[in-house]
């Protein structure tokens, strides 16, 4: 089983090949993506929301990102890591970025480095990038600028939000990103994107033209009451656990769990 590499992202896009990314937060969902195939496992700060019941992204530490990382990884056979870097731990400075990014790499064995932002952050991805340490971008709608942003609002509507997004991309493309993610931008002005830079997109409710897709593993495998619109359901994992726990209890309180099989006699 061959490690997937950067190198191979680039030759991906080249041949015209989609990426497969998901989010994985804990060693045993990362080995069944990794034995699946997936190209891409994504330690997202979507952890804090979705794991660690945040109300959002934004309260999530880098002390707390860890762990989760170091798990993923330990499970990543076949599949290349990406680790996001959450709110205020690259903001202030390149510095502040670099030492962050190591801090994260050396810890949780994680492949690479993401954080969000166009060119306000160029320099911040040039110093990580410098420092020996691979980088993914994301555009469109961050979630940790949630609040300047207005709320999760779709990104991209328009020539000057198209230029504006260009000028973003080929920024995190020049300070040395090998990959970038688009989150809820609009599919024809992703597309554009996919077609103007030489590094790989991976969309998220960003249609079928970027070069490769990611999903919040949740969303896409049925855990939760709430999904967004633009992920697909490929399992119902909620309810089977929801009905695995119920005939459980109901077992135990029937005393037919544990039965002669499941007992030690002597």
């Amino acid at each position: 089983m061959k490690k997937v590499r950067i190198h191979h992202f680039a030759e991906m896009k080249s041949r015209g090949e989609k990426i497969t990314m998901l989010t994985a937060y804990d060693y045993p969902t990362a080995q069944a993506f990794d034995a699946a195939g997936v190209d891409m496992l994504l330690v997202g700060d979507s952890l804090g929301d979705n794991i660690l019941g945040y109300d959002s992204t934004v309260p999530l530490t880098l002390d707390e990102m860890i762990p989760f990382a170091r798990a993923v990884s330990r499970a990543a056979n076949r599949a290349f890591v990406v680790a996001d870097l959450p709110f205020g731990s690259y903001e202030v400075s390149p510095e502040q970025a670099v030492e962050s990014s190591i801090r994260m790499m050396k810890l949780s064995g994680a492949n690479a480095i993401k954080f969000e932002g166009g060119r306000r952050i160029a320099r911040q991805v040039k110093a990580v990038t410098d420092a020996g340490i691979p980088f993914c971008g994301h555009l469109g709608f961050t979630p940790q600028s949630e609040n300047a942003l207005g709320g999760r609002r779709i990104q991209g509507r328009g020539e000057a939000a198209y230029e504006e997004m260009l000028a973003d991309a080929l920024a995190l493309q020049e300070a040395g990103a090998f990959a970038v993610v688009l989150e809820m931008v609009v599919a024809p002005i992703a597309k554009r994107l996919s077609e103007a830079l030489d590094i790989p997109t991976i969309g998220i409710g960003a249609g079928s033209d970027t070069d490769g897709q990611v999903l919040v593993w949740l969303d896409a495998m049925g855990v939760g009451d709430w999904h967004p619109s633009f992920s697909k359901q490929f399992a119902s994992v909620g309810e089977a656990m929801k009905n695995g726990a119920a005939a459980y209890v109901s077992e135990v309180k029937s005393t037919e769990f544990p039965d002669a099989t499941h007992t030690f006699d002597e």
